[in-house]
Parts: C-alpha cells; structure tokens; sequence
C-alpha cells in the first residue's frame, strides 16, 4: 500500500486499482458496486479492466448544517442510516437538523435512483461477489451505509476497493468487509481531492453516459454465442497507468 501516491484523474485510479482486484477478472459472479457519483468513472475503469459487471449504490452524505464538507452520517436505499458518533448533539446540531437533512437527501437519493437507473430492475447481489468502489473515502460514514446496504442484499463476498483513505478510517472498515484494497493511506489527510491532480466534480450526465455505454456493452456481450470472448485485461498489460508520488 503507497501511503504518498497521487493519481491523474478518477480513471486512472481505476485503472491501478484494477491490478489489485485481478483475481476477480472475466468473473461472472463479480460485479463492480460504484457510489455516484465520484465513484462512477473509477468503477467503470475497474469493470472495463476487469470484463465484468458494473452497477450502482447509492447513498448520500449527511452534511452538518452550515459546514455541508463535513459528515455527520450517510443514508443509503432500503432506509439505512448511519451517524456519526455523538450525533445528534456534535457541533451543537440538534437531531431536528438531523432529521430536516436526512429527509432531503433520501430525495435525493431517490432522484438519483430514478435518473441513473430509469427501469433498470433493481440491484440483485444475493450470492454474488460485490467490489464497492468509490473515488476515496474520508470519515468513512458514506461507505459504511453502503457496506450496510450491501450486505442486506446478501452477497456471497463483498470486497472494498478505494484509490485513497486515511489510516483511522481504513482500521474501521476493514472488519466490515472480506476484502479491502486500498492503494494509499496518507496518514496527513485533509480531503479526497487532495490526492488528484484533476478532481472535477462528476455530473449526472457523465454518470449516465458511464453507466450506458457499460450495460450497452454488457447487453452485446450476452447476445454473442457462448457470452462471446472474455477481454479482461489489467494495467499490467499497459504502461502508462503508473502513478507518482507526490
């Protein structure tokens, strides 16, 4: 694990992670679980690497009123909610505002829900082995709701996969999943961005084209004979995914 890696963008991240998970390459039990929407263009990198599925968690940050970049919890699909230690009551919020904040993100959870997956049948991991990706994680609330959303749809093996998390939170995850891989943990850390050279927020439209192009291709694949070829590849096989140290 590099604790001082920086990366390029979100798709070269993808791609580095995907050396790391390429026991899980051409699988047709794996599928990529991406948080929208910063972990979209890093879980279409990994799938598209690794030639298997790519799919959706939503969840959302619980921002403290009037300080929105910090976390206070995250609510995730099915009513999973999870708060920080001392909320309500951190910072003086009162769980009122917790309340007013939850409700609005879980609209906007579900807007989210029906912008990117329209009548796309719902999520299925029952048995399956499910990689949560993200673009990095910070406190480590959002990942935990997803963790727990996940697991409520019962998959056989659920695996974390993140460019970039400090130490602390890394220690709080770990037992929550199988497998963990993370490519670097600096121990000064103030913020995801930080750690790329070009960290534009990704829009709605950017997630939906991700998300189109990779069901397009895996709805052409299932139509070839025999599933047709498996093209999974690594960054092994390239050589311009390196990244460099800061």
């Amino acid at each position: 694990m590099a604790e001082f890696r920086r990366f390029k963008d979100r798709t070269q991240a993808g791609k580095l992670l995907a050396r790391d998970l390429r026991e899980y390459a051409g699988r047709a039990d794996a599928i990529v679980l991406a948080l929208p929407r910063g972990g979209v263009p890093v879980g279409f990198a990994i799938a598209q690497r690794l030639a298997i599925e790519l799919d959706i968690l939503l969840v959302r940050k619980l921002g403290l009123p009037n300080h929105e970049e910090y976390a206070m919890g995250a609510v995730g699909s099915g009513g999973v909610c999870v708060l920080q230690p001392g909320v309500p009551g951190l910072m003086g919020v009162t769980a009122e505002q917790v309340e007013a904040v939850t409700r609005r993100e879980l609209d906007e959870l579900q807007r989210r829900e029906r912008a990117y997956r329209g009548a796309r049948a719902p999520l299925a991991l029952a048995g399956r082995t499910a990689i949560l990706v993200d673009d990095g994680v910070a406190t480590g609330s959002t990942m935990l709701a997803a963790i727990r959303v996940a697991r409520g749809l019962g998959p056989g093996k659920l695996v974390l996969a993140v460019p970039v998390a400090p130490p602390q939170t890394l220690a709080l995850l770990e037992p929550e999943v199988d497998h963990l891989v993370c490519l670097a943990a600096p121990p000064l850390f103030r913020s995801v961005g930080q750690w790329y050279d070009a960290f534009d927020q990704t829009s709605d439209e950017e997630v939906q084209d991700l998300l189109a192009d990779a069901w397009h291709a895996r709805t052409a694949e299932r139509q070839q004979p025999h599933g047709g070829p498996n093209h999974a590849t690594t960054a092994d096989d390239k050589h311009d995914d390196d990244g460099h140290r800061a």
